[in-house]
């Protein structure tokens, strides 16, 4: 049963969101969640590990550590005020980080094409006001029709598949009429589980 969400008339704490990503700025907003948003401005790509679900969990702690660095800790701490949580995340496409080059976003998208392509994303939810930390992972498969090539150009040409990983920004209105399926959570793919970021939000404040 999916948690309620909590609404920000009653939101009992801060909230940053660790992200510059307009997906994700979205999928709060649509929670009903007040933040502010900070970026961790780090080289993912310094950052490897074989294994997609170990990725994304270090990237979105890294993410948090990142940001933390830059603040002052003590000033979250203080005796009475509504606690503040750091919220930060990381999605994987199979392996598929976001496009380079051109040849590269069209190689992406004409993999999707008749086909589908699986995520893993990492939620991370910090409590800057106690330090707990909690986080955890939700996975989606995305089932495609066939993409027409001008479709892809298009999509190309327009710069946007390079901002996100895998090339893939699901509720762009070139890419929605072409998805057949989805297995999971669409805003999972989109950048943050709404469910996942929900529980783990409710979680880091007992």
């Amino acid at each position: 049963m999916a948690a309620a969400f909590i609404p920000a008339s009653s939101q009992p704490f801060k909230l940053i969101l660790g992200s510059s990503s307009v997906a994700r700025k979205h999928i709060l907003a649509e929670m009903g969640l007040e933040f502010e948003v900070m970026t961790a401005d780090i080289d993912e790509k310094s950052i490897r590990r074989e294994n997609p679900d170990e990725l994304v969990t270090v990237l979105a702690e890294a993410k948090a550590d990142a940001i933390m660095s830059r603040l002052n800790i003590s000033d979250y701490q203080k005796e009475g005020d509504r606690p503040t949580l750091l919220i930060t995340s990381d999605i994987e496409f199979h392996g598929i980080e976001k496009p380079t080059t051109k040849e590269e976003a069209r190689q992406f998208l004409k993999g999707y094409s008749g086909s589908h392509v699986s995520t893993v994303g990492s939620v991370v939810v910090t409590n800057l006001t106690t330090g707990k930390r909690l986080g955890s992972l939700d996975k989606a498969e995305v089932y495609f029709h066939d993409i027409p090539d001008e479709v892809i150009e298009n999509l190309i040409d327009e710069g946007v598949v390079f901002r996100v990983a895998g090339g893939l920004l699901l509720e762009h209105p070139l890419t929605l009429p072409f998805v057949e399926a989805v297995v999971g959570s669409s805003d999972s793919v989109m950048g943050i589980s709404k469910d996942l970021a929900n529980k783990l939000i409710q979680d880091a404040l007992t």
